[in-house]
């Protein structure tokens, strides 16, 4: 199915954008365009940035990253766990392959499910929206939540997403999908009837089991998957086990303290403005 496409006037920052798309499209790079265009696509809310995100697999984030370093942009592996970059003055291009919390990865589904259109004059592909909300139902943090995204593509597609995948998707993090599912029917409730009635109905039911019979799993925080940051002292001082921590999570010790680390310096900076 495609989306519909949109016309737009040229900025400095778009054509920035446009040159980096087709340097990929020209060596046969695959990607996928996602953040606010993807958004716009689906939804029709346009939000001004300064970056694009571009969507790749792990193993192909080297060579895209390459490929816009021969092209003159400088470039940068940000995260090694699942962000480069590259830039061109005060515009920047966000080379995604996962997400902070480490879930999320990029696999083939992601191109196999991706939908076609145009984006500054070219032909391009969008991230699914089913693994949109994927990827954004777990940003929560204190400065950024995207509830509200993951809102709008479920009113803007709802009657045309394959909720089938959508669960396959959240597998054992299901409530975090249900925690959208019920907000959804707080901010719309008019709107209800774009979750299929038998998802809603799968959900609480496996909601009223688990309530019955509890995991019996070690104390582990999960909350560190929603934020980097709130719930630090759940997991240092209160000596919850974090749960984004192999083998729970995909994450190393190492690529752990990096990310938090990054937190810190952040807010420092902002402290000192």
């Amino acid at each position: 199915m495609d989306a519909p496409s949109k016309k737009q006037e040229a900025t400095p920052e778009q054509e920035f954008y446009r040159r980096a798309m087709l340097v990929l499209i020209e060596n046969h790079c695959p990607f996928l365009v996602g953040g606010a265009y993807a958004l716009d696509q689906y939804t029709g809310i346009s939000r001004r940035t300064k970056d694009i995100d571009f969507f790749v697999r792990p193993e192909d984030c080297e060579r895209t990253m390459g490929l816009l370093s021969s092209a003159g942009y400088r470039t940068e592996r940000t995260f090694e766990h699942w962000l480069g970059k590259a830039f061109s003055e005060d515009f920047s291009i966000d080379i995604i392959y996962g997400s902070g919390n480490g879930l999320c990865l990029v696999d083939p589904m992601w191109f196999e499910r991706a939908i076609s259109t145009e984006v500054l004059g070219l032909s391009v592909n969008l991230c699914p929206p089913e693994e949109i909300i994927w990827s954004k139902a777990y940003i929560m943090e204190r400065e950024r939540f995207d509830g509200a995204d993951v809102m709008h593509i479920i009113h803007s597609w709802g009657g045309r997403l394959d909720w089938a995948h959508l669960m396959h998707r959240f597998g054992s993090h299901w409530r975090v999908l249900l925690f959208h599912l019920v907000l959804f029917g707080f901010v719309y409730p008019a709107e209800q009837t774009k979750i299929p009635k038998n998802v809603m109905r799968d959900m609480i039911k496996r909601l009223q089991e688990e309530s019955e019979h509890p995991p019996m799993d070690e104390r582990v925080c999960r909350g560190t998957l929603l934020s980097r940051a709130q719930y630090l002292p759940d997991t240092e001082d209160w000596k919850y086990k974090d749960a984004r921590l192999q083998p729970r999570g995909n994450m190393s010790q190492e690529q752990v303290a990096m990310w938090t680390q990054a937190y810190r310096e952040e807010a420092a900076k902002a402290h000192a403005h």
